[in-house]
């Protein structure tokens, strides 16, 4: 399991994000409400999201480092799932509300466009952009679900800024040279937007279901497993091998046979091999439990 340092990063990570969502909702907002920029409040409310969205990560992040207990064996690790759950379900709602906004502006005489507007919308985009590549980074090199969600939440937010960015642009080239149509390049931005984190939200949404669901490590890994387990000569047969992420960490299962005439003591030897060798190789492995059964020549 990931510990120390990597641990502390994934945390300052989450802060980093949540001061940020804070600092960018407020702008937003506020500027916003001030030029009367609708695609600027939309921006900012969607940011609110994002706040709610950074708590829920940093919640569940300390609560995933506890270790294991009598009432959770296994470690808290899918506490991180549940919050990229959550995020998931922003998004989506985010992704819902940002289309809605677009397709109503059509219905709507079209906003002026505000060079303060423009650069709080630029300046979004940029901040956004590198909390995703900083985020997505440390995600990956601590396994930590709910960072990596995070970091694909600053992602939607890239998109949203870009069309905020696109749109605001357009419109002050529509005031400029009086192109009234470029008035509107704001709501189709916004759609194409919608799209883009509404894939992003299936794609977060649907990882977290399919480790709540315990559904299987991919074959790769598996194979990998059984190979390994397969170097420690005692073992005649690999009889079942399962896996299943548990948040940021992986817990494996596994049966195995090795001769019928061996002695418990040598038995609990094999699979302490079994398991050095895993942990060895697997980091993000916390746990291996080994069932043997005994196995007869005749059966070969």
């Amino acid at each position: 399991m990931f510990k120390g340092n990597n641990s502390n990063a994934s945390i300052i990570a989450v802060w980093i994000s949540l001061i940020s969502n804070v600092i960018l909702t407020g702008l937003k907002i506020s500027v916003g409400f001030i030029v009367k920029s609708p695609v600027l409040l939309a921006d900012g409310f969607h940011n609110a999201g994002d706040v709610i969205a950074s708590c829920a990560a940093l919640i569940s992040m300390r609560i995933s480092k506890r270790p294991a207990d009598e009432d959770h064996p296994y470690g808290h690790g899918k506490a991180e799932v549940i919050s990229s759950a959550i995020i998931a379900i922003i998004l989506g709602m985010a992704a819902i509300y940002i289309a809605y906004e677009a397709i109503s502006a059509f219905f709507e005489e079209p906003a002026k466009g505000s060079y303060l507007a423009l650069l709080i919308a630029f300046i979004s985009l940029v901040w956004k952009q590198v909390l995703y590549v900083y985020t997505i980074r440390i995600g990956k090199l601590t396994n930590s679900k709910g960072l990596i969600a995070t970091a694909y939440d600053h992602l939607a937010d890239v998109y949203a800024s870009i069309a905020a960015v696109l749109g605001i642009g357009l419109s002050l080239i529509g005031d400029i040279f009086s192109i009234h149509i470029l008035s509107y390049g704001d709501p189709f931005a916004g759609i194409i937007v919608s799209v883009f984190v509404f894939k992003l939200a299936y794609e977060i949404g649907k990882e977290a279901l399919d480790i709540l669901m315990e559904k299987t490590v991919v074959q790769e890994r598996l194979n990998d497993f059984a190979n390994l387990i397969n170097l420690v000569p005692e073992v005649k047969r690999i009889d079942r091998l399962r896996a299943r992420e548990h948040g940021h960490y992986i817990l494996v299962d596994i049966r195995a046979s090795i001769p019928g005439d061996m002695t418990i003591q040598e038995g609990h030897d094999i699979s302490r091999k079994i398991k050095k060798i895993i942990l060895e190789n697997h980091h993000d492995v916390d746990e291996v439990l080994i069932h043997l059964n005994p196995w007869y020549e005749e059966e070969s």
